[in-house]
Formats: C-alpha cells, sequence, structure tokens
C-alpha cells in the first residue's frame, strides 16, 4: 500500500494504542494457568499480538479472541505436543519467547516465521541448547526444539537482546526446582525484563533479582488466573507526540506515568533534540532509534550511541534510515555502535520514499513528511504493531490519501 502523506500540522486528542509489548506477556502469563480462565483486556488486534494468540492456541491454551479481549484458558505447557508448527508471522517477541517454553516438553516442537525474522539471531538458544543437553535445530524454513528444560543455573548474554532472558524467566518460573539466571554481559533493554516480572507477578509468579546481573526463581510456583488490563503503549506514542514537537497540538490519552515501560524515556529524550545538538545513549530504548533520527533530522542534529541492536530489527534500522532520510536531504554517519545525524537543511523528497517493511520505519517517515509531504510504500507494515496509526493521525487533521 502506497499512502500520500499531505503536509499539515496535527492538532486535537487520541487515545494511545495498548501496549504490544505487556500484551504478549500478560497472554503468555495466562496461557502458563493450568486450566484456570484469565481475561485480559486491551490486547489489541495488530500482527504480534495475533502470532502469540494463535501459537498459544497451537500449543494447548484455549482463547476466546473478539479483537480487543482475550479469554485465556491456560494449559499444562510441558505436555504440549503441537500438530502444526507455531507460526510467529514476524514477531521476535513471539518466537524469543515462546521457544523455552517450547522447550517445556519432550515433544518437538516446530516454529516459522517471516523470512527477515528467521535470519535474525538466536544465539542465546542455540548456546542454552549445546550447554544443556537441548535440542536447537535451524534451517532457512524454520527452527525445531526439543526439551525437556530442566532447573538449574543459566547463563545469558544480555547485550544481544532481554527478550531472551524474558522467555527463560517464562519457561523456567514453571518447573518444580529453583533456577537462576546470570547475566554475562551488560543488560541492556533492562526495562522490558522488569516488565516481564511485573505481568509474572500479577498472575502470582515472582522473580527476585539478587543482585544487577542475577535472577532467582524458586520452584514450584503456580500461575493464578485473573482479570488483567494492558496499559498505553509509550513506544508507539512517541510517533504521535513527536507530531506535536513538529508544530502541532497533541494530546493523546492512555499513558501511564508509573509504568515500568522504558520507551517512556521519549519525552525527555525530545526534550534534549529540541533545545539543540544532543549525545543520547539508546542502548535500553532501541525501538525509539527511527523517530529519534527523525527528530534529530527535522531538529537540530544528534550522536546517537549504543545502536548496534538496530541492525537486528524487522530490518536495518540503521541503514533503512540513513537511505530514507538522504531523500529529504539529511545526512547520517554510521559507525559500528553508533550514529550521527548531521545537521542539515532538509527538503520535499523527490522520490517514493520506502517503508522497508518494517513499522517504525513507516511511521517515522510518516511524522516527518508532514513537514513536507511525501509518498511511502509499504504503508501495511503498521499493522504489526499500531494497525491504527494512520487512522489517529487522520483524526489529528493529517491528510493522506492511497496512491495506485
Amino acid at each position: 500500500m502506497i499512502l500520500k502523506i499531505e503536509r499539515g500540522r496535527a492538532h486535537g486528542t487520541v487515545n494511545a494504542p495498548t501496549s504490544k509489548s505487556m500484551a504478549h506477556r500478560l497472554l503468555i502469563s495466562a496461557a502458563m494457568c493450568k486450566g484456570r480462565k484469565s481475561v485480559i483486556h486491551g490486547a489489541h488486534p495488530c500482527e504480534d499480538i495475533l502470532a502469540t494468540i494463535d501459537c498459544l492456541r497451537e500449543l494447548g491454551c484455549e482463547i476466546e479472541y473478539d479483537g480487543e479481549v482475550a479469554s485465556v484458558t491456560g494449559a499444562d505447557l510441558s505436555a504440549s505436543k503441537p500438530a502444526r508448527p507455531l507460526n510467529c508471522r514476524e514477531s521476535g517477541s513471539t518466537l524469543r519467547f515462546l521457544i523455552p517454553i517450547a522447550w517445556l516438553s519432550g515433544n518437538e516442537v516446530r516454529l516459522v516465521g517471516s523470512e527477515r525474522l528467521l535470519e535474525r539471531s538466536q544465539s542465546v538458544y542455540e548456546q542454552i541448547a549445546k550447554n544443556y543437553g537441548l535440542t536447537f535445530k535451524r534451517d532457512k524454513d524454520g527452527i525445531t526444539v526439543k526439551g525437556p528444560l530442566s532447573a538449574g543455573e543459566y547463563f545469558i548474554d544480555g547485550n544481544i537482546s532481554s527478550q531472551f532472558i524474558t522467555g527463560m524467566l517464562f519457561a523456567l518460573s514453571t518447573l518444580s526446582g529453583d533456577s537462576r539466571i546470570i547475566i554475562n554481559t551488560r543488560l541492556e533493554s533492562e526495562p522490558y525484563v522488569n516488565m516481564t516480572m511485573a505481568a509474572m507477578a500479577e498472575f502470582g509468579v515472582r522473580v527476585y533479582r539478587e543482585e544487577e546481573a542475577s535472577f532467582f526463581l524458586f520452584g514450584g510456583q503456580e500461575y493464578r488466573g485473573g482479570e488483567k488490563t494492558v496499559e498505553g503503549d509509550w513506544s508507539n506514542g512517541a510517533f504521535i507526540d513527536a507530531l506535536g514537537l513538529l508544530g502541532g497540538q497533541v494530546n493523546q490519552l492512555g499513558l501511564r506515568a508509573d509504568s515500568l515501560q522504558g520507551d517512556k524515556i521519549y519525552r525527555e529524550l525530545f526534550d534534549k533534540l529540541d533545545r539543540g545538538f544532543a549525545e543520547i545513549d539508546i542502548s535500553d530504548c532501541p525501538d525509539l532509534g527511527p523517530i529519534l533520527f527523525t527528530i534529530a533530522a527535522a531538529k537540530n542534529g544528534a550522536r546517537f550511541i549504543g545502536t548496534r541492536r538496530l541492525r537486528d530489527k524487522e530490518s536495518d534500522r540503521v541503514l533503512a534510515m540513513q537511505l530514507e532520510l538522504s531523500k529529504f536531504g539529511a545526512e547520517l554517519s554510521v559507525e559500528e555502535n553508533s550514529v550521527t545525524v548531521v545537521p542539515k537543511q532538509l527538503q520535499t523528497p523527490t522520490e517514493r520514499l520506502c517503508g522497508h517493511n518494517d513499522h517504525r520505519i513507516v511511521m517515522s517517515l510518516a511524522v516527518l513528511s508532514t513537514l513536507f509531504g511525501g509518498e511511502i510504500e509499504g504503508c501495511e507494515a503498521v499493522r504489526k504493531s499500531y494497525p491504527q496509526f494512520f487512522e489517529n493521525i487522520n483524526r489529528l487533521g493529517i491528510l493522506t490519501y492511497e496512491v495506485n
């Protein structure tokens, strides 16, 4: 889908989307409640959440879903024997959260997804499988795993993705014996691990932070069902608030000030970018990279460090943003773990923009196009996390229409 975005200033009020990250965690926690029913409100039907729901069903959970409310009856996931592969679509969270859960049984489980998803690093799980005698077979079409996973002490690199830690916390929390996860390296994106522990605690399961690099779980804990509500999403809220920073007047409802989401820092970072050239470390908030690059290009430039992990996302977000922002006249100087946005005068792009099949690239380019106009190819990518994005910016007075 190709959309043309007209120049305009956003004005008005919209509701923030619900948090995709927390919805994944609450749904999986509900799936752990053996034979007990839970109700999750605000599980918005983006592609990633639909992938998690489908996979949990294949693992034996009963889920009734009307597009906003998920009624989940949990299952004994250690006895899972799915008849079909778990289709994770393009969701890195789904894949990385469910691999250790698939290890709980002694049955082979096949996980599949998009070509780009299957290219993304799974090195932490490959090493765990090698060290602990688990099956992890990877080919171009998918991943086959087989357990059973045992309670014990696990050493994990924390500088690749916090999703591996989340996956292991979920799986180890169901076992009868005590377990410990020890982080070998600096833990990046730590707020996402805190969100995982908070979701588990809502269902009665505790993870203890013994020290900065160690997580302890008592064996024999049980997940207890309940009725939960997904909070607003600071990660996607950044794109709407960016419209206000670029001259609009936007009020966004539904974002909790006391949220554990690390990406809520974007308001502080936006302020830095608005004041002048800034140096910003995005190691703990890599998903903000594309919109921060965009704001820096539109404002005063900036140097970003901790950018390495942006290359292992839905696209190589460093190269994608370097290419697409150059169409506006921006210049990005790229190094191994840093990106400098050089202050430049921007202009209306003379060629069509490409979304690189990446929701955050599309939304970032749409935000900048409200200043200059632009056509973006691949706008359907927003369905991954924020399907109502263009509907919401239309409500704010930004004109968009489809191009043949």
